[in-house]
């Protein structure tokens, strides 16, 4: 439990340059050393080593692995040592860091006594605490659905629990369409990847308008609940996580929610394309040729690059039926974006230089951190050509070592000259088998 500023506890948490007053003091970042007859966790900072958000991150998370009593952390002393850093960034840093390090999520483990953090500090900061609170509970949220196990965590379950949870949201309106809409639709590409699937089709819809002067912003999430790669059957060791493909909807439905909580000034349209690819008697089959909402014919070369072909039907809605001004979708989509950049930064993809400097920017303040990868036209050409002459485009090309920029280049031909970025979460969704919540806070920055 976070508190701000409640009555003073029996144990505080400063933060010191050095140990040279008090040698007892370990002499290491991240490292907290209680002093019991100083009532005190020392926490040892210094200019040389990581920055300090990376040392107040890890030392509060080390804190909450070693002590599990009510404590009061003195952001003040945090403040005085750590030079260069604002007041509001630590006071940010230690709320996000305790509010994540102490979720519990959908852990059977009970919790016997919850543990108090107090933050103290000087100064008027009640707007900062009510934003984090917001965005906090949102990324935990998006978390949780993450880590939903594929077995409970399908399609239907999570178009119901999700206008279930959105209900008491002022503003936020959500819709929910299902195979009968999407055939309506011709959402052709959607249905195809859903054709294997014992479970009905479901894309979530939620809008939410709290300043229409601004921009409105299509915000379109992979909702694949599980992958197992359709009839380009995944190999087995490549099947695990793969709960964990539906965490693009999840985001950007949950960064939604915050928004609308917050009462953002913001215009937004999110869709979740939810459904599982699974292998079965009618699923599609590789070689097929289907035609995507929009109208461009595509050609199945790998069931298994299943995630554009949902986003593909996806940012057309967006686009066609709610008219949207710019789009971005968040995807777990390539294993490229993660031989690319590993587990320590998202891909992004656009040809829109500004909406790379909006989402620089939101960066700086979320502290999550992105790459921008190329589209060049080689790609969409090579994307085209392994189509012809039965389709427009291919949803995989035969030529693999650029498989994420073919996929960008693949969805940006639905975006209709729109401006578009396409952010590729496979290497940032998810740690340790659980779930990030990643690009909550950023699209929240970005967006607000």
């Amino acid at each position: 439990m976070i508190q701000i500023n409640e009555t003073k506890n029996t144990i505080k948490i400063v933060g010191v340059k050095d140990n040279s007053k008090n040698t007892f003091i370990k002499n290491k970042v991240g490292v907290p050393t209680l002093i019991s007859e100083d009532k005190t966790i020392y926490i040892v900072f210094k200019k040389d080593e990581e920055t300090f958000t990376e040392q107040i991150k890890k030392g509060i998370e080390a804190t909450i692995s070693n002590f599990d009593f009510d404590v009061d952390i003195d952001i003040d002393s945090f403040e005085n040592v750590c030079d260069g850093i604002s007041k509001e960034e630590i006071i940010k840093t230690v709320y996000e860091t305790i509010s994540f390090s102490t979720h519990k999520g959908l852990s059977i483990e009970k919790v016997e006594k919850e543990t108090k953090y107090n933050l103290i500090f000087t100064g008027k900061h009640q707007e900062l605490i009510n934003q984090l609170t917001i965005v906090c509970e949102y990324i935990n949220y998006a978390r949780d659905l993450q880590d939903t196990p594929p077995n409970i965590g399908t399609s239907e379950y999570y178009a119901d629990k999700l206008v279930s949870d959105a209900k008491d949201i002022k503003g936020l309106k959500v819709t929910i369409l299902g195979r009968k809409e999407a055939t309506k639709l011709n959402m052709g590409l959607f249905l195809g990847v859903n054709a294997g699937s014992a479970h009905e089709p479901r894309i979530v819809v939620m809008e939410y308008c709290g300043d229409s002067s601004k921009p409105k912003t299509g915000l379109v999430g992979k909702g694949i609940c599980f992958d197992s790669g359709g009839y380009n059957l995944k190999p087995s060791n490549y099947m695990e996580g793969m709960k964990f493909d539906m965490s693009g909807a999840a985001v950007v439905l949950s960064a939604t929610m915050a928004l609308a909580k917050a009462k953002a000034k913001a215009n937004i349209v999110a869709v979740g394309m939810f459904t599982d690819n699974k292998i079965g008697q009618n699923a599609t089959l590789p070689d097929s040729v289907i035609e995507s909402m929009s109208g461009k014919k595509v050609l199945i070369f790998d069931t298994d690059a299943e995630g554009r072909l949902v986003l593909a039907d996806g940012i057309s809605y967006v686009v066609k039926e709610k008219q949207v001004d710019q789009i971005i979708d968040a995807s777990t989509l390539t294993g490229t974006v993660l031989f690319a950049l590993g587990h320590n930064a998202t891909g992004a993809f656009s040809h829109s230089d500004k909406m790379i400097n909006e989402l620089n920017e939101a960066s700086q303040k979320s502290g999550e951190r992105f790459w921008r990868l190329p589209i060049f036209k080689e790609h969409l050409k090579q994307v085209k050509k392994d189509a012809a002459p039965l389709a427009d485009l291919t949803n995989a090309c035969r030529v693999r070592y650029e498989d994420c920029s073919y996929a960008a280049a693949f969805l940006n031909e639905f975006a209709e000259n729109k401006p578009f970025l396409h952010l590729d979460i496979a290497g940032t969704a998810d740690k340790e088998n659980k779930g990030q919540g990643v690009l909550v806070k950023t699209l929240f920055e970005m967006l607000k």
